[in-house]
C-alpha cells in the first residue's frame, strides 16, 4: 500500500532517550540493502513480520523491547494507544482524525506519512536466504526405530502333548467336523472334492492318457452354482465383492431410502446368515429335503444313543453332538451329518463349538443325560481330561469345567479355558493366581478393571492368594497415582499399614478434593496423626478466600466419616469455625453444608460454641457454572502482555497449582501465586496429566516419532520412558492406562511399563483416528470424521456403540469432505465444524450429536470459516474463532448460552484445555488466562 500524506505536523520526529519499542524501520537508502537485510535476520524470531513502508522495511514484534534510541538496530517505533508511532506524540497529535489503532507513524525529511499497518505489503523473509549451493543430505535417526508395539498376547490352545502320547493330531475329518458343526467354511486340508456320478462315468470311459475337465479339488457345477448365489454374502467367496444372483435379486425388493433421510455411511453390519443360509432354510421348511435330512440325522442320533448303551464311551464322544450354545447368527443348518472327532480335547478359541444339528427338546434332554453320565463316569475314573472335555466341549457348562479342573489342580488349564471362554473377568483373574502366573492375573485384571471381584472371589476359599492380589492392587494403584484407593485397598491388611502411611502423606501432597480425604485419615487413624499432619491440617482451615473452600468442606465431611477419638474431637472446633467463615464469606455453596455443621457441633468436646451459635439460615449460593442470569466473562489481552518464555501447554493441578510445557526447556511447576515448585528436565511440547493430579507424562515431536517422558510430582523426578510413533491420543489418562492410536489402531497402553506396550488394541479401523476421549469409565474415539466408537470400560474394553455421524444430508449444499474439525467426549457427545463458503441461512456452523442432545446446533458469533478448533465437555463446548488481528475463545453451557469471551490480540493462535472444572487458554507467547468455571473467577497464568 502507498504511504498517505496527512495533515499531521507532531512539534518531535524521532523518539530520544530509553524507549519500549514493538517495531523498527530499516531504510536501504541509508544502510545499504545488503546491512538492512543483515540487521532484520540478525534480530529475527518467528513471531516476527516484516512489511514494506517509504522504501524501508517495517519490522513488528509480539513483545516489547527496552532500547536506547542512540544505539538501536533500527528507527524504533512505540505503542501510544494502538498506534504505531516513530515520533512522540502528544495528547492532542494523538486525537488526530487521521489516527486510528492499527494505524503507524513514520516522519522522513518533515513530511509525516500515516498508514494502516495491516494494510502494507508483506515482504518474504525465506526469500533473501541464498540456499542455491547448499547441498541436500538425507538425515537418519541416531538411533533405532521404535520396536513394534507389544501386545498382551491371547491364550492359545495348550500343545497336544500335554494330554499325553495316545492324543494324535486332528485328522482332516476332523477339522471338517468342526467346520461343519460351526457353519464354517471347510479348511483347505480338510476339503475332499467327491467326483459325482458324470464325472465318474467320463473318467471310466476316457482314452488312455486323456485329462478329464474335472481335475483334483476342482468344484462341481452344484458347487459353482451355490457360490453363484452366495457371493458378496458372509461365506468364503465374499472376497470377489460382487453380489450374488440371489443377492441381488432380493435387492430388487428393498425399500429405497426416504428423500431428505440422513444417509451417514453405516459401519460394516455385522456378519448373518448368507443368501445360501436362507435358501437352505426355506428348502428345509417346505420340500422333501427336509424330510430326508431329518431321516438321517434320526439314525445319526439312533446310532449315537447305541454307543452309549454298550458303554463304548470313546466312539460315542468321537460322534456326540456340542449342546451348549446353541446358534450362532453365521450358522446354518447343515445338509450333510457331523463327522466323527479323532480326539476328545478341549478347544480352547473364544466361541467353542457351535449347536447347528437341531432336533426335538426331548432328544437333547436325552443327550444331554448321555453325557452327564459319561462326565460322573470319568470322574470316578480320574480321567479328568476327558471329563473337562465332555462339560466344556459338549455341555457347554465352561464355568463348571473352570471350577473342575481347580479341584482336580489343573489350574494352568482351567486359566486358560477361563480366558479363552471369555468368561467373568474376575474368575479369569483368580484361575491365572491359582496357577501361579501373577504377572498374567495382574495384567488381565488392569485390562478389565476385575481387581475387586478377583479378590471377593478368592477371600472364601484362598486367603492367602486373596492377601498377595489385594497387595498387587494396591501397588497398581498408588503406582498411577491413585493414593486414596490404594489406601482404602491396603487398609483390611493390618500389616501394611505402614506402607499405606506412605500413600497417604504422597496424596495429601497432592492436594486437592482427594487430599483433604486423606488428610482427615492421616490424623485420626496413627497415634501420632496430630503431629505429622498438624501443619497441613492448619494451612487448610486457615487460608481464606474461596480457593480452597471445597477442601475445607470435604475434610469435614471426611472427619466425621472416622469414628470417634481424641483426634476427632480436637478438630471437630477448628473445622467448624472455618466452615462458619466460608458461610459468612458467601463461599459455601454445598446444599449439605448446614448438615455437617451440626454434625460436627455434635462432635466437639464440650457445648459452649453450641450454646454460643446463632441459627443459621440455609444460604446457599448457586455456583457461577449453574446461574445462568450471571453476567458471562469477556476478557481481552493485548499484545502488550506478552511474556518472556514461550509456553506450549499448560495443566491446572488439583491444589490450584500449574504444571506448564516449555518445549525443550521442560516441564515447570508453579504455584497459583506464582512461585517455582520444581522443574524437570525433560522436553516437553504437550502433556497427558493424570485424573489424580500427582503425574503427568510429556510428549516432544522427534521426526517421525514422539519422545515420551515421565514426571511424577509427587517424588519430583523426570525421566525419559520411550519413543513411539503416536498419531492421537486421550488428554488425560487415569494413571493406569492411557488410550493412544497408531495410524488404524487403537492402543491400550501401559504408561507403568519399561517400554512401549499395549494390554488391548483394536486393528482395522476403517480410518485414521482423528479425535479421542476416554475417563476410567468410558473411551470415545472418532475415525476419520465419519464414524464414532464408544467403549465402556468398567470390565475391560466392551464396544457399546459404533455408529455412522449423521452430520449432512445428500440434498445440503455440503459434503463430508466441509467436516474438517471435531471433537468428541469420553461418552461418545460429538461436534463437528462445517467448513464452507456459503452455508445455507437455516444451517448450523456447528455440529453435534450424542448423549448430550440439547447441543446439537450452535450458532458460534463469529463465520464459521474462522472457527480453528473445538473442545467439549458434557457441560461445555468451547470454540476457537480466527478474526482479524485477534483470537478469540468462545465458550457456551449445556444450553447454548455463550458464558465466556476470552480474546487475544495479534496474530499468535492460543491454545485450549477445557475439563468439567476450569478452562485455560494461552498462547506461545506466554499470555494466558485461568477461568474457574465453578465460580466464574478470572486468574491471569502466572508467568513461571
Amino acid at each position: 500500500m502507498s504511504a498517505a500524506r496527512a495533515e499531521l505536523r507532531p512539534r518531535e520526529h524521532v523518539h530520544r532517550g530509553t524507549v519500549r519499542a514493538w517495531a523498527f524501520w530499516f531504510a536501504p537508502a541509508l544502510l545499504g540493502e545488503a546491512e538492512a537485510r543483515r540487521r532484520i535476520l540478525g534480530m529475527w524470531t518467528p513471531d516476527m513480520f516484516v512489511r514494506a513502508v517509504a522504501g524501508g522495511y517495517l519490522v513488528g514484534m509480539s513483545a516489547p523491547r527496552e532500547v536506547r534510541c542512540a544505539v538501536a538496530p533500527g528507527l524504533p517505533f512505540t505503542l501510544e494507544q494502538g498506534v504505531l508511532t516513530a515520533a512522540p506524540l502528544s495528547p492532542a497529535e494523538r486525537r488526530h482524525a487521521s489516527l486510528h489503532e492499527g494505524a503507524g507513524v513514520l516522519v522522513l525529511g518533515g513530511q509525516v506519512q500515516v498508514f494502516t499497518v495491516e494494510a502494507l505489503p508483506r515482504v518474504d523473509v525465506a526469500a533473501w536466504l541464498d540456499v542455491s549451493e547448499w547441498t541436500y543430505v538425507d538425515t537418519r535417526t541416531l538411533a533405532a526405530p521404535p520396536p513394534p508395539v507389544v501386545v498382551l498376547e491371547r491364550v492359545l490352545s495348550p500343545p497336544r502333548a500335554r494330554f499325553g502320547p495316545a492324543v494324535p493330531e486332528p485328522s482332516p475329518e476332523a477339522q471338517a467336523m468342526f467346520a461343519r458343526m460351526e457353519g464354517r467354511e471347510l479348511p483347505a486340508a480338510a476339503v475332499v472334492h467327491r467326483p459325482g456320478l458324470w464325472a465318474r462315468l467320463r473318467a471310466r470311459f476316457a482314452p488312455a492318457g486323456a485329462v478329464t475337465r474335472a481335475g483334483p479339488g476342482r468344484p462341481g457345477w452344484w458347487a459353482r452354482f451355490r457360490a453363484a448365489l452366495t457371493r458378496g454374502g458372509t461365506s468364503g467367496s465374499a472376497a470377489s465383492g460382487t453380489p450374488g444372483l440371489l443377492a441381488r435379486w432380493l435387492g430388487r425388493f428393498r425399500k429405497p431410502p426416504e428423500d431428505g433421510a440422513l444417509q451417514a455411511p453405516p459401519p460394516p453390519s455385522p456378519q448373518g446368515p448368507s443368501a445360501w443360509s436362507q435358501l437352505t432354510g426355506w428348502m428345509m421348511r417346505n420340500t422333501l429335503l427336509g424330510v430326508w435330512v431329518q431321516q438321517r440325522k434320526a439314525e445319526y442320533v439312533r446310532r449315537l444313543f447305541e454307543m452309549f448303551e454298550e458303554g463304548n464311551l470313546h466312539e460315542a464322544l468321537r460322534h456326540a453332538i456340542p449342546l451348549g450354545n446353541g446358534l450362532s447368527e453365521t450358522a446354518r443348518m447343515a445338509l450333510g451329518l457331523p463327522g466323527p472327532r479323532e480326539q476328545l480335547t478341549l478347544r480352547l478359541g473364544p466361541n467353542g463349538p457351535g449347536t447347528v444339528f437341531v432336533g426335538e427338546p426331548d432328544v437333547f434332554a436325552a443327550l444331554q443325560q448321555r453325557y452327564r453320565e459319561a462326565f460322573h463316569r470319568f470322574e470316578r475314573e480320574g480321567r479328568v481330561d476327558e471329563a473337562a472335555f465332555v462339560l466344556a466341549e459338549l455341555l457347554g457348562a465352561h464355568e463348571e469345567a473352570v471350577s473342575f479342573l481347580e479341584k482336580a489342580g489343573r489350574f494352568q488349564l482351567a486359566a486358560e479355558l477361563a480366558e479363552s471362554r471369555k468368561l467373568a473377568p474376575g474368575l479369569v483373574v483368580r484361575q491365572w493366581l491359582l496357577a501361579k502366573d501373577v504377572a498374567r492375573a495382574v495384567a488381565v485384571a488392569r485390562r478389565s478393571g476385575a481387581f475387586s471381584d478377583a479378590v471377593a472371589r478368592l477371600e472364601r476359599t484362598n486367603p492367602a492368594e486373596a492377601r498377595e492380589l489385594r497387595l498387587h492392587w494396591a501397588e497398581t494403584l498408588a503406582a498411577s497415582g491413585d493414593f486414596a484407593r490404594a489406601v482404602q485397598v491396603v487398609w483390611p491388611v493390618p500389616e501394611s499399614r505402614e506402607r499405606a502411611r506412605e500413600w497417604l502423606e504422597r496424596g495429601v501432597a497432592a492436594g486437592g478434593a482427594t487430599g483433604a480425604r486423606l488428610l482427615a485419615l492421616w490424623a485420626t487413624s496413627f497415634s501420632d496423626g496430630l503431629t505429622g499432619a498438624g501443619a497441613r491440617i492448619r494451612e487448610l482451615l486457615e487460608e481464606e478466600g474461596v480457593g480452597r473452600a471445597s477442601e475445607r468442606f470435604v475434610f469435614g465431611l471426611a472427619l466425621m466419616g472416622e469414628p470417634p477419638s481424641a483426634q476427632r474431637a480436637a478438630l471437630a472446633v477448628p473445622t467448624l469455625r472455618a466452615l462458619l467463615r466460608d458461610r459468612a464469606a458467601g463461599n459455601a455453596r454445598f446444599t449439605s453444608d448446614l448438615d455437617l455443621i451440626k454434625r460436627l457441633l455434635s462432635a466437639a468436646p464440650d457445648d459452649t460454641l453450641r450454646a454460643d451459635l446463632p441459627a443459621l439460615p440455609d444460604c446457599v449460593h448457586p455456583a457461577w457454572r449453574d446461574d445462568r442470569d450471571q453476567p458471562r466473562v469477556d476478557v481481552t489481552l493485548r499484545a502488550a502482555e506478552a511474556g518472556t518464555f514461550t509456553l506450549h501447554d499448560a495443566v491446572v493441578l488439583p491444589d490450584g497449582g500449574l504444571l506448564y510445557a516449555l518445549g525443550e526447556a521442560g516441564v515447570r511447576w508453579v504455584r497459583a501465586d506464582g512461585r517455582r515448585v520444581a522443574r524437570f528436565d525433560v522436553p516437553a511440547f504437550h502433556l497427558v496429566p493424570s485424573l489424580h493430579g500427582d503425574r503427568a507424562l510429556a510428549l516432544a515431536r522427534r521426526g517421525d516419532v514422539w519422545r515420551l517422558s515421565r514426571v511424577d510430582l509427587s517424588t519430583r523426578r523426570g525421566a525419559f520412558w520411550c519413543d513411539a510413533k503416536v498419531h492421537t491420543w486421550a488428554p488425560v489418562y487415569d494413571g493406569n492406562v492411557w488410550f493412544a492410536s497408531v495410524e488404524n489402531t487403537v492402543l491400550m497402553v501401559d504408561p507403568l511399563a519399561a517400554d512401549f506396550r499395549a494390554l488391548w488394541r483394536v486393528t482395522d479401523l476403517p480410518l485414521q483416528v482423528s479425535a479421542m476421549a476416554a475417563d476410567s469409565v468410558h473411551l470415545s474415539f472418532l475415525a476419520g470424521y465419519r464414524e464414532r466408537w464408544t467403549y465402556t470400560l468398567d470390565q475391560g474394553p466392551t464396544l457399546r456403540s459404533r455408529v455412522g455421524l449423521p452430520f449432512w444430508r445428500e440434498d445440503a449444499p455440503f459434503s463430508m469432505s466441509s467436516l474438517d474439525i471435531a471433537a468428541v467426549t469420553p461418552d461418545g457427545e460429538t461436534a463437528a465444524r462445517l467448513s464452507i463458503l456459503e452455508p445455507p441461512e437455516d444451517s448450523p456452523r456447528l455440529l453435534g450429536v450424542g448423549p448430550h442432545s440439547a447441543r446439537r446446533a450452535v450458532r458460534p458469533s463469529f463465520d464459521s470459516k474462522a472457527c480453528s478448533d473445538i473442545h467439549l465437555t458434557p457441560s461445555w463446548c468451547v470454540q476457537l474463532m480466527e478474526g482479524r488481528g485477534a483470537w478469540r475463545v468462545e465458550m457456551t453451557d449445556k444450553w447454548g448460552l455463550l458464558r465466556a469471551v476470552l480474546t487475544f490480540q495479534g496474530d499468535v493462535r492460543p491454545q485450549v484445555r477445557l475439563t468439567e472444572d476450569t478452562l485455560l487458554a494461552f498462547d506461545a507467547a506466554g499470555r494466558g488466562l485461568w477461568v474457574d468455571l465453578e465460580g466464574g473467577e478470572v486468574r491471569h497464568l502466572p508467568v513461571p
